[in-house]
């Protein structure tokens, strides 16, 4: 059996958005830190399913015993760019009871009643759980600024909202995973058509991601804003090049593994004598 192909460099190191980012120097066709071809990151997509599931349920366990730790991954992208692949592919693999999954979609008139992280704050994963953000809080300042909804005054202030937000998520015990994968306007063209020309997929297309799609050079200047005044030491953003599905998979993959190693999580153990209770089982 050949050797599975493993990232060289590590993609929290090689796609953090750092300092002086910009997208324009980040190729969407671009595999950074790995090496393999499509064939090897599907086979290394595979063979870490089981550590990804195994960790994920050692979290869960140790949520019912009182930890604090939980993992929230946030997915941003344009329209077509894959969250749905890395929800069904990458936490697919994990046990659906230990997982939750919150799509975000336009807010109601209730949620507009409230501030702009009130119904996030409502969407947060519990101790022990994986939760998963399919667009999140950033859409109220990426689309806001945009559209010209919200004034600079407004959105600077959703900025800061949003660092203290997520820095006491991290003090409380959440390790934060915010992605935005990137794909090419042309690549998200091919997208769009391939969508339309097959009956199977019509219902994953809506008229408004071409009204969307009008405005692509904005949305790029809005995220290049979102990671210069978002991306923090305990939140940083991770730009994922995403023309090739294969890649953006096994590059979510790692960050999630990351995170969850580094919570340095084990098996609870047990508040009972197991020898006895072996005993008594063996006689029932």
């Amino acid at each position: 059996m050949a050797a599975v192909v493993r990232f060289k460099h590590s993609p929290s190191k090689e796609l953090k958005a750092g300092s002086g980012f910009l997208l324009s120097g980040v190729d969407p066709e671009s595999t950074p830190g790995y090496k393999g071809k499509k064939s090897d990151g599907v086979a290394l997509l595979a063979a870490q399913d089981e550590r990804l599931d195994e960790l994920q349920e050692m979290l869960f366990a140790e949520g019912k015993f009182g930890s604090s730790k939980r993992v929230l991954l946030i997915l941003q992208a344009m329209d077509t760019a894959g969250k749905g692949g890395i929800v069904e592919h990458v936490v697919g693999s994990m046990d659906p009871q230990g997982v939750r999954v919150a799509p975000f979609k336009a807010p109601t008139d209730e949620e507009k009643a409230h501030d702009f992280l009130w119904r996030v704050e409502k969407a947060l994963p519990s101790a022990g759980f994986v939760g998963v953000f399919d667009r999140s809080h950033y859409e109220d300042v990426l689309i806001h600024r945009v559209h010209g909804w919200a004034d600079e005054a407004e959105l600077e202030r959703r900025y800061a909202a949003i660092n203290e937000f997520e820095a006491r998520l991290a003090e409380q015990g959440t390790a934060i995973v915010k992605v935005m994968l990137n794909i090419s306007r042309d690549e998200q063209k091919e997208r769009l058509l391939a969508r339309l020309d097959d009956p199977s997929k019509h219902w994953k297309y809506s008229t408004g991601d071409l009204k969307e799609r009008a405005f692509w050079d904005s949305y790029m200047e809005a995220y290049e804003l979102v990671f210069e005044k978002t991306s923090t030491e305990v939140a940083p953003w991770y730009v994922v090049p995403a023309n090739k599905k294969w890649f953006a998979r096994i590059a979510v993959q790692e960050l999630l593994l990351e995170a969850l190693e580094k919570l340095d999580l084990g098996w609870p153990k047990a508040d009972f004598d197991v020898s006895a209770q072996r005993a008594l089982a063996v006689e029932s």
